[in-house]
């Protein structure tokens, strides 16, 4: 089904939620696509259009390349299952998520991943190096939050909301990378400039020579930059080419 043939929203789902829960699902497959996934033990999350209290997230358990826009299920920010959806959910997965959607009214979707990229970047003491074209747009927006063990604790969730604070962009030190986005669009491409910044920091290093960082004042224009770059669409650019891409190759997570 081509993106811009999408089909027709269900019976009690309004296009809105429809839309979004597409998207969602579009999002769930590209990271599969682009290998970012870890089996089936990390979450992308939406907000209901409408409903500041509902949310979109995957049925636990399923692979992500088969996640579809009526098999994710909504959930309220305790991640108790808000339809009758037969699918299972897991509210500890969901305990990242619901914290910054609860602290951020800009948090339309949060996506979180373990790459082997993004945790070896998250393992270092520095972070993320200026050293990349990539890397400006991610230090422009960049928060980190130490490690506390598997997140499943409602008492890290004050931490976590205060060390990320108005960014956009968190490495979760020895564990991997969060990013928050007006849309889902957004966050994705954050995502992607996210891991692009892991891979060539750990490819740079693995080099053996000296790097060049780059300086603090060209990090300061890279928000400026990159809304020039994308014609102030953001991650909205390149959606529609991601979706058609899973036309091609992903097909039928808009059903």
């Amino acid at each position: 089904m081509a993106h811009d043939k999408q089909t027709p929203a269900p019976p009690g789902c309004s296009p809105e939620e429809w839309q979004a829960r597409v998207d969602l699902a579009a999002a769930y497959r590209l990271v599969a696509l682009f290998h970012w996934d870890d089996l089936v033990y990390t979450h992308i999350s939406a907000r209901v259009p409408g409903d500041g209290h509902a949310f979109l997230i995957n049925p636990y358990g399923m692979m992500f390349e088969e996640i579809t826009a009526s098999s994710l299920v909504k959930v309220d920010l305790e991640g108790r299952k808000l339809d009758d959806s037969p699918y299972p959910v897991n509210p500890a997965g969901f305990t990242i998520h619901s914290a910054v959607h609860a602290a951020r009214d800009d948090a339309q979707c949060v996506l979180h991943t373990h790459t082997l990229n993004g945790v070896a970047v998250s393992a270092q003491r520095d972070g993320v190096l200026p050293i990349s074209q990539h890397s400006i747009f991610v230090l422009s927006s960049l928060a980190y939050h130490d490690y506390e063990g598997v997140a499943l604790r409602d008492d890290e969730k004050p931490r976590l909301v205060n060390d990320l604070g108005t960014r956009n962009f968190l490495m979760l030190r020895n564990h991997g990378l969060l990013t928050v986005g007006r849309t889902i669009a957004d966050a994705f491409q954050s995502m992607y400039f996210f891991e692009a910044t892991c891979a060539i920091q750990v490819r740079a290093q693995a080099g053996g020579g000296g790097l060049t960082r780059i300086s603090p004042e060209i990090i300061a224009t890279a928000q400026a930059q990159a809304a020039q770059v994308t014609r102030g669409q953001g991650g909205n650019l390149a959606w529609p080419g991601l979706k058609r891409r899973l036309d091609r190759q992903l097909p039928g997570y808009d059903t």
